[in-house]
């Protein structure tokens, strides 16, 4: 059976975010949460960046931690899409 493969630091921190923001729905009202799922996915996937661009990923992950402090304040109860 061929060893599992390494990720890097920043591959580590993108996927630490991701569930990050899933955990966080949890704390908003039941009926919102799928549209809070979907543009949690929406934005993951949304841009097709190359592994190798760790200028562009640092970037995405300085504005993904700037939305999340936004959406994840007690205030916000629903997303748009």
């Amino acid at each position: 059976m061929p060893a599992p493969l390494k990720r890097s630091g920043l591959q580590n921190e993108v996927i630490s975010f991701y569930r990050q923001c899933f955990r966080a729905v949890r704390e908003k009202p039941l009926e919102t949460r799928p549209r809070f799922h979907a543009f949690i996915r929406k934005e993951f996937k949304e841009h097709n960046i190359r592994r190798s661009d760790f200028a562009t990923i640092e970037y995405m992950l300085r504005k993904g931690r700037k939305q999340f402090d936004t959406y994840s304040q007690k205030g916000v109860k629903d997303i748009h899409l």
